[in-house]
């Protein structure tokens, strides 16, 4: 239901009051809509997944079970190659879990936003989060503090219509269709430019800037470790970083104040 234009607080820009009027329905419509051109990257990133699963001995029931269960594209890539190098099964497993610990700081970022949000959404909300619906959503809530709780669910749910689904549908191509696709396609382009995608428009500060610097040399430096175990390093430094940097920003304008 939509909220009387008289009820909504003052001092808000056009975009802010329509975000409030919408309904639930229109909130997951439109997280829908503005998550439509990740189509673009996560139908090759899926079919080449598929490939790969596919060329790794995997067959249909086994490569589907995957996706579902795991749902997270780069944990995916780094268990399968790790399974076709041979690797023992502990070493797949960590690594894979090294490289999603991302999605918990994911999760710790939107507790302010979606925490108050029934437990059965919030058990939904932590299956289907991936890198796409959520840098969407961190910015479109704090675009839009003053959305209620429904209305930041809905908006959530929307964009996994637009992102969750396609990865499925894309997986199966790529195992249909995969012995099709020339070598020639570069299909692993599809990676770093989601990632680029995500991350450029959310460097709007110098923490920010300082985060992202620190991550990318510390990926680099801590490469030599086992697959994944170097971001696993990397995050928490660049987390630090960002923080010490914001600190340390805040602390001098308060000293010029």
């Amino acid at each position: 239901m939509n909220a009387p234009v008289d009820s909504l607080p003052p001092g808000l820009t056009p975009e802010q009051l329509r975000a409030l009027q919408r309904s639930p329905r229109q909130c997951a419509r439109h997280g829908f809509v503005q998550a439509l051109p990740f189509i673009l990257v996560l139908l090759p990133f899926g079919m080449l997944f598929g490939v790969v699963a596919s060329d790794a001995g995997l067959n249909l029931p086994q490569i589907l079970g995957f996706t579902l269960l795991v749902l997270a594209g780069a944990s995916q890539f780094t268990a399968v190659q790790l399974m076709t190098d041979h690797a023992p099964a502990l070493v797949v497993i960590v690594s894979a879990v090294a490289v999603n610990l991302r999605m918990a700081m994911y999760s710790a970022s939107l507790v302010p936003w979606l925490g108050a949000a029934p437990a059965r959404d919030r058990a939904w909300l932590a299956y289907v989060l991936v890198d796409q619906n959520y840098a969407l959503a961190i910015q479109h809530f704090e675009k839009h503090p003053r959305l209620r709780v429904e209305q930041r669910v809905a908006y959530f749910f929307g964009t996994i219509f637009a992102t969750c689904l396609p990865w499925l549908i894309a997986t199966l191509l790529g195992v249909w269709i995969g012995n099709a696709i020339p070598e020639s396609w570069a299909l692993d382009f599809a990676m770093p430019i989601t990632f680029i995608a995500l991350i450029a428009p959310m460097l709007r500060s110098i923490p920010h800037m300082a985060a992202a610097l620190v991550a990318v040399v510390a990926a680099l430096a801590f490469a030599f470790l086992p697959s994944g175990l170097g971001l696993f390093v990397a995050a928490p430094l660049a987390m630090l970083t960002g923080a010490a940097v914001e600190t340390l920003m805040e602390r001098r304008k308060e000293a010029r104040a």
